[in-house]
């Protein structure tokens, strides 16, 4: 067991949980939480480091190196190239989202439809605590793929402009593209999409959360699926 704050595997995962340098250069993560670790485990992910408070580490120093309000009881370091690699049918592509909350909830939406991701430079970390957690595990079952390699044709999801996403014919592989709320997207990366749509909305707000936009387009192309009859 762990008795000291000063153990190697200790100072290890705050760096890991605290500095996406140190995430990118050693090519691990950690995850908090016995939730995160335990879809890890379902996934079939070897851990490199399981820290267990009362099993494999003193429990007061889980406080040192947890990032949580409440300290978690259980912390996994696992490697990058672990992830799930491949592509699907549908993707979406992340241009510059900073939110760490947003990305990890776009993680989790891919996850609920079967999608890919794919992440511009400067997107938030998408194996920062903030986002593994709001990933709610999917980090670990949804494939995260290279910018250039985003399949089908390529939807520019646009506040306003383009075509009304209900009215498009979807044809698997495709793409749909999500900028921020704030800057949406350039006029290049609109440019080089196949085409622009947008979600029409009677209320009044002029946009959507890009989290919010991303489950509407995926459920636009793929989730009108009728629910299986019930055995009678």
């Amino acid at each position: 067991m762990i008795t000291s704050r000063d153990n190697d595997t200790l100072k290890l995962v705050r760096k890991l949980l605290g500095q996406r340098k140190h995430r990118d250069e050693t090519g691990l993560f950690a995850v908090e939480g016995e939730d995160l670790v335990e879809a890890a485990d379902a996934a079939g992910l070897v851990p490199v480091h399981r820290l267990v408070g009362g099993a494999t580490v003193a429990p007061e120093l889980m406080a040192t190196v947890s990032t949580l309000p409440h300290p978690a009881r259980a912390i996994g370091v696992y490697r990058r190239s672990d992830l799930p690699a491949g592509g699907r049918d549908a993707c979406l592509a992340l241009w510059q989202l900073a939110d760490p909350g947003n990305v990890g909830t776009l993680i989790r939406t891919a996850d609920a439809f079967g999608a890919s991701i794919a992440l511009s430079d400067g997107c938030a970390d998408p194996l920062s605590t903030k986002a593994t957690r709001a990933s709610a595990g999917a980090i670990f079952r949804v494939p995260l793929v290279d910018w250039d390699t985003q399949p089908g044709s390529r939807i520019a999801l646009d506040a306003h402009a383009g075509e009304p996403l209900s009215a498009l014919a979807f044809v698997p592989p495709l793409t749909f593209v999500l900028g921020s709320e704030r800057a949406g997207l350039p006029d290049a990366i609109l440019a080089a999409s196949d085409l622009r749509a947008y979600i029409p909305m009677p209320g009044r707000p002029d946009s959507l959360n890009v989290a919010a936009a991303g489950a509407i387009a995926l459920y636009e192309a793929l989730g009108r699926v009728s629910p299986p009859a019930t055995p009678r």
